[in-house]
């Protein structure tokens, strides 16, 4: 096992399906069964999930939201996408909680990260919902601030396309992908691999970022038994 304890992170248009909205219970139930064998295999797994398939709080600024009401609202998408996340994961056997970043009870427990760490470690799935619990932060710097809490060996950021590429692969047929990257290069060429706030905090903590086609069958297990697959960031 490469990495005994990982954080996932996966953006909501993932738990949307093709259409990349609302929720799509055959995504949901793919992405249950990869985290399902992850856990099963000995692999600690947390996840934190975007809520762009339900609302996005700055396309609502352009809409005349209030930037804090509108990222609050964002907050409010993920908590939903949590819960879906959480029933598809205990329906493949896997005990899952949902944790907020701010206190949702009875929805979902209220996060504390010794009570987090006590269920990876009786072999549970931790799925933190409600970003950092503040505005103007990104789903991907509460998964970075998630996995140094949390002590993870790497954050896995499940994307639609297989690693990191010089130029969008969806519009580029000649981009080519790295293989691994050192943060430098990444920041030196402005790949947009996660927001800088989310870079920096696994960057300063030393938690190396895969970047991997979620949708590819078995990809998660492969990562946390030490398989070349995606991008690997890392010093």
């Amino acid at each position: 096992m490469k990495y005994n304890r990982v954080l996932l992170k996966l953006s909501g248009e993932s738990l949307g399906g093709n259409s990349g909205r609302g929720l799509d219970e055959e995504s949901l139930a793919a992405y249950a069964k990869e985290v399902a064998e992850a856990v099963k295999s000995g692999a600690g797994v947390s996840i934190v999930t975007g809520g762009g398939n339900i609302f996005r709080g700055l396309s609502g600024v352009g809409k005349g939201f209030d930037r804090v009401k509108g990222d609050q609202m964002g907050m409010l998408a993920t908590v939903i996408n949590s819960i879906a996340l959480s029933l598809a994961i205990k329906a493949e056997g896997v005990e899952a909680e949902v944790f907020t970043a701010t206190p949702m009870e009875p929805f979902a427990k209220y996060y504390e990260r010794d009570t987090a760490l006590a269920l990876l470690e009786r072999g549970g799935v931790a799925i933190i919902a409600g970003g950092t619990g503040n505005p103007f932060f990104t789903t991907d710097s509460a998964a970075a601030l998630r996995a140094a809490e949390l002590k993870a060996d790497a954050l896995l950021k499940g994307t639609r396309v297989d690693g990191v590429y010089n130029a969008d692969p969806e519009k580029d047929p000649s981009a080519v992908r790295f293989s691994s990257l050192t943060f430098s290069k990444a920041l030196a060429d402005n790949l947009k691999i996660m927001d800088t706030t989310a870079f920096a905090l696994c960057r300063e903590n030393n938690i190396p970022i895969v970047v991997f086609d979620i949708n590819h069958k078995g990809n998660l297990l492969k990562i946390v038994k030490g398989e070349e697959v995606g991008t690997l960031v890392k010093e």
